[in-house]
């Protein structure tokens, strides 16, 4: 088939790999604009765009999909069918009207639970045991087509939104394939819209730790905001200044306390044990605000804890 495939963040690229290794023809890349990333805000190219050079695809970059000219750049390329994954633009009407075979998305969740920018975050922080992949037909709504083809994985309780991703972008890259290879035959599913929910794109301000919360709750947390936008509490000791604590990776400890939410009530060698509403969570891996990341028992003969907020 004659592929236009579209895609910006990481997730995508295994998809764009495995096109381009297949026997479909890939007639153009499209993805995000540079933006500039950094102290020194230097224009970067994304994921998508580095691999596409790299192969020496064509790369086309609108600011605005939805401009008649791009509109009609995409119309001369005549595809096929064009793949999306995480492309972080409305595609217009037209567009998706363009292909023969229209316009087909890779998204990271069991349609129709998790519509939206951050399915694998929200996944995690509503301790769901199970995702996956879900190959959309797509329409105007947002992620409302029909479900083609879906794939299931699980979602263990040391899932961070990192390993998450890897194992979800390795499953959709094979996925597409299947579904491509199988599009006469296959039989589109519609979703049940009393069903679905929305995964709002993440904020800073969740990552936040609330101690009063029960430590499975706070376990969702450090895992969904990991590696992005990591969670983070307050240390409270005189030492600190009320500096910043990233918690890059903690565990459930089955142990109850009496203990405030917050108070540190085992710091010892390479564990440090903090209360919550509803048991206890061991601090295992964290970062002081402008320090390096380090294990817990390297940062317990470096400080001496009282109590995070």
């Amino acid at each position: 088939m004659r592929i236009v495939f579209a895609g910006t963040p990481k997730f995508a690229v295994e998809s764009l790999s495995n096109l381009h290794n297949s026997n479909h023809e890939i007639l153009a890349v499209y993805c995000q604009p540079d933006r500039p990333k950094g102290r020194g805000k230097v224009l970067s190219a994304c994921p998508v765009k580095l691999y596409a050079e790299e192969n020496n695809l064509l790369v086309i970059q609108p600011e605005d999909f939805s401009e008649l000219q791009n509109q009609e750049r995409f119309a001369l390329l005549k595809p096929d069918v064009m793949v999306v994954a995480a492309y972080g633009q409305i595609l217009p009407k037209n567009t998706l009207q363009t292909p023969r075979l229209g316009c087909l998305n890779i998204h990271a969740s069991l349609l129709p639970r998790w519509r939206g920018a951050a399915p694998i975050e929200r996944a995690i922080l509503a301790g769901d045991k199970e995702t996956g992949i879900s190959i959309m037909q797509m329409n105007e709504g947002l992620d409302t087509g029909n479900v083609l083809l879906e794939k299931k994985c699980t979602i263990s309780n040391h899932e961070t939104a990192q390993t998450l991703h890897d194992t979800l972008s390795n499953i959709g890259a094979n996925a597409i394939l299947e579904t491509l290879n199988m599009l006469p035959t296959l039989k589109a599913k519609s979703q049940q819209n009393n069903d679905a929910t929305y995964a709002e794109k993440v904020t800073k301000d969740e990552a936040q730790i609330d101690w009063h919360q029960s430590a499975e709750q706070i376990s969702r947390v450090i895992r969904a905001f990991n590696p992005r936008p990591i969670s983070y509490t307050n240390a409270m000791a005189k030492q600190f200044k009320n500096r910043v604590l990233r918690i890059i990776e903690a565990e459930v400890v089955n142990r109850q306390t009496t203990n405030f939410p917050g108070d540190v009530i085992k710091y010892d060698k390479d564990v440090c044990y903090v209360a919550t509403s509803s048991g206890v969570i061991n601090l295992k891996k964290v970062q002081l605000s402008g320090k390096k990341e380090v294990s817990i028992k390297d940062f317990n003969n470096a400080y001496q804890l009282i109590k995070l907020n």
